[in-house]
């Protein structure tokens, strides 16, 4: 079968992996089939070696990869990268952490990585879970953001969503004992869903109280189709969780 991500010469991005649950596999994705342009292409032939992260399966060295140890931000699902990108360029004294597993999306944002020269800025195509299981460590996470994830509206999906119990409570593992965890949605069945799982996990108190949200902060930059939803009468929830305990 052609590759449909090739080009001459070129090598295809590398694959993300589905994380298991049982003796099935669980997603909270698909994958879909985009449109990969040319300069995608480049970018994963020349600036994932910058950039990149191949996953391992194994503990990562972060104060290696980066040459310093500085506080860790990850962002899980950045599509196509406006947000880490407009948070790397104004945080450089942190390091930033990228998991999206559209092609397309990391092709993007390694060609504006490489043009603002933002090397405190690390990118996975891979599959989230398998990431934060196996390749980061329990309590060093300075903050987890995870943006506008795919809500699976019909109920038979539900379970596909991302923030489920034992996703949160992997959370709360690796973020730091000052760590937080934001997220944000535009789906009011979503946030009922996020609220009575996050509200309920232990190590995890929610800043605006129970079942609380508080206006997007400033570094979340407002995209284009969430300025659109607005006009449209849509809301956005922007829920912070703090790690408490030990």
């Amino acid at each position: 079968m052609t590759d449909p991500f090739a080009s001459p010469g070129a090598k295809a991005p590398p694959k993300p992996f589905t994380a298991t649950e049982g003796r099935r596999q669980v997603r909270s994705f698909v994958l879909r089939q985009g449109r990969f342009t040319e300069a995608q292409q480049r970018a994963f032939d020349t600036q994932w070696p910058r950039f990149g992260l191949d996953y391992r399966g194994q503990p990562r060295d972060f104060d290696a990869v980066f040459g310093r140890h500085a506080p860790r931000v990850l962002e899980i699902g950045f599509g196509n990268g406006q947000a880490l990108r407009f948070a790397a360029r104004q945080d450089p004294d942190r390091d930033y952490i990228g998991i999206e597993v559209h092609a397309p999306g990391v092709g993007r944002l390694l060609n504006a990585l490489a043009e603002d020269g933002s090397d405190h800025v690390r990118l996975y195509h891979h599959d989230a879970v398998e990431v934060l299981q196996n390749e980061i460590a329990d309590d060093t996470l300075d903050e987890v953001r995870i943006y506008f994830p795919d809500p699976w509206h019909k109920k038979r999906h539900h379970k596909r969503r991302l923030v489920q119990p034992e996703f949160a409570a992997l959370l709360v593992r690796k973020l730091s004992p000052s760590g937080r965890l934001h997220l944000a949605t535009d789906w009011q069945a979503y946030v009922e869903h996020m609220w009575d799982v996050l509200d309920a996990t232990a190590g995890l108190r929610n800043r605006n109280g129970p079942r609380g949200h508080g206006p997007r902060p400033p570094w979340r930059p407002q995209t284009h189709f969430e300025t659109r939803g607005q006009r449209l009468g849509h809301g956005v929830w922007d829920l912070i969780y703090d790690r408490s305990g030990p």
